[in-house]
């Protein structure tokens, strides 16, 4: 069976420093404090160019960890090594995500200087009892001061990250959030649900029974409650945690929905590229000995398969509100999609949960809430 190619790609940079850890962060991620960061700075740029053989990308996406945390000598050298390795005149999107304490004047007028298009605002909620409670540094008045110096700093494209069913949060605490956000004049806002993960200071909490949640009735109704506010005011929902005024909706992060391929470049980051996922190693001295020795620094690689590339393509484009389309897929595959996942679909569809308009399949407002139960059902192998 032959799969299309296509010249899609991203490239996503990681930064794993941070002045603080939040208690619920799972990502790769190191304090900051006598980490070797110019030796850092040095293996990115040697990774950086081991791609740039393989070609440009189209969408650049700064993440961490934290990427201000950097010093703005720093920060500057970093996007002096982007602009050199990775920066072109077709680059459609170059985001950096920010945290409101470490986001100044210096560092907007560095990342304006080298082409950034968008800022991500990690904000959580503008609950500052809340934000105390997830361990973040700032408080409610920073993030809306940060969003702020942005776009006077010429920044229209910001998209603010919150979160939801918090440990102890409320839905008048939710909507007093929402509020504040909406308020800002942001054209983007992606909230997701707290997710437990292991290794977390959160996950220990659970397990000794000393965090209390929101019971997956109220996280429902949240999901709900933000759903209706966020579309009141003009964001229309594009994906499952996402939400844009038109035209502003994230493109890099679109090609993990589509299934596209992506460098992922610095410690522990993750990739797709050449039917190939790998990821890299995730120490920060590890990283940099593996790309000093190799010029990349990966650890793991897992070759996909055309069934895997399949199940992918389906669970990943339903995370979109546009669905998968089933003369793409057949167009990439080969194959009609029926042939494939013909009683899947039927049944999703008998339940309510799945739906299919102008070639297109798409998750139900019902099964916009029960996703996982849709994306588990094609995943066979």
């Amino acid at each position: 069976m032959m799969i299309k190619s296509n010249a899609h790609r991203g490239a996503y940079i990681h930064i794993p420093f941070c002045d603080h850890i939040c208690h619920y962060c799972d990502f790769n991620k190191v304090f900051m404090k006598n980490q070797p960061v110019d030796e850092y700075l040095d293996a990115l740029a040697k990774e950086m160019q081991h791609y740039r053989e393989d070609g440009l990308p189209e969408t650049i996406y700064i993440g961490g960890g934290t990427p201000t945390a950097l010093n703005e000598v720093q920060f500057e050298r970093l996007f002096i090594d982007i602009q050199k390795n990775l920066v072109h005149s077709s680059v459609r999107e170059f985001t950096v995500e920010a945290n409101p304490e470490s986001l100044n004047e210096e560092k907007l007028e560095i990342m304006k200087r080298f082409g950034v298009t968008r800022l991500s605002i990690g904000v959580q909620t503008f609950d500052d009892h809340l934000l105390q409670e997830i361990g973040r540094a700032h408080k409610s008045a920073d993030a809306a001061n940060a969003v702020k110096l942005a776009q006077t700093h010429g920044f229209d494209n910001v998209t603010l990250d919150l979160m939801f069913a918090l440990p102890g949060q409320t839905e008048t605490s939710l909507h007093e959030s929402l509020e504040r956000a909406i308020g800002l004049g942001t054209p983007h806002i992606s909230i997701y649900s707290l997710q437990i993960e292991p290794k977390t200071i959160f996950y220990n909490r659970m397990r000794s029974g000393k965090l209390r949640l929101p019971g997956e009735d109220i996280e429902a109704d949240m999901y709900g409650q933000i759903i209706f506010e966020l579309e009141k005011h003009g964001l229309h929902h594009y994906e499952i945690s996402n939400f844009a005024k038109p035209g502003y909706e994230g493109i890099h992060n679109s090609l993990y929905w589509q299934n596209e391929e992506y460098y992922g470049i610095g410690a522990g980051a993750h990739g797709y590229w050449k039917g190939v996922r790998y990821a890299n190693a995730g120490p920060v001295k590890k990283y940099i000995e593996r790309v000093h020795a190799h010029g990349h620094a990966r650890t793991s690689e897992h070759p996909v398969t055309v069934t895997e590339k399949m199940e992918e393509e389906m669970f990943l484009g339903l995370r979109l509100m546009k669905g998968v389309s089933t003369s793409h897929f057949r167009e990439k595959f080969g194959v009609p999609i029926d042939q494939i996942y013909g009683t899947q679909i039927a049944r999703l569809q008998e339940e309510g949960l799945l739906t299919e308009h102008h070639g297109r399949l798409s998750l139900t407002r019902r099964g916009i809430f029960l996703g996982n139960n849709v994306f588990e059902a094609f995943i066979t192998s």
